[in-house]
């Protein structure tokens, strides 16, 4: 799969364990930053990521913060993101399965890094359902056409 990967300083060392991890797996992978754990502005590395999902350029997108709370908020600010903080494996089922997400947002003060890795692995495999789920997502979109 195609992805894009963004994060700040606070979810930095996550990003780099992700895409180290999907680059075993034979993913290929876009880093849009940050390159280290020096202080930035999340908006300046998330944005970026999001802009290029929507555009098509990348399959689905990553992005990591310290709660994750705020990157979530900057990718869901770009028509025809839909972007999910996940905590659990389970709530990236939900992410994908019910919302056809198209980005993920993890928090690395908030899980370890197992988890992170975790999460990211069963949200890549997690197909749309479709079904009575097509409607909500075309209300979550409405926006955007």
């Amino acid at each position: 799969m195609l992805l894009a990967i963004g994060s700040d300083h606070a979810g930095f060392a996550y990003k780099e364990a992700i895409k180290a991890m999907l680059a075993a797996e034979g993913h290929i992978v876009r880093d849009f930053g940050t390159n280290s754990e020096a202080p930035v502005d999340y908006p300046d590395y998330v944005r970026p990521v999001a802009e290029a999902v929507a555009r098509g350029e990348f399959e689905r997108g990553i992005v990591l913060g310290g709660s994750g709370n705020g990157e979530a908020m900057v990718a869901n600010r770009i028509c025809g993101v839909r972007c999910g903080l996940c905590w659990t494996e389970q709530v990236a089922i939900w992410n994908r399965s019910h919302n056809d997400a198209n980005m993920l947002s993890l928090g690395q003060r908030t899980i370890t890094e197992a988890q992170a890795l975790a999460i990211v692995r069963i949200w890549l495999v997690t197909p749309f359902e479709g079904g009575r789920h097509i409607a909500r997502i075309r209300k979550i979109d409405q926006p955007c056409k």
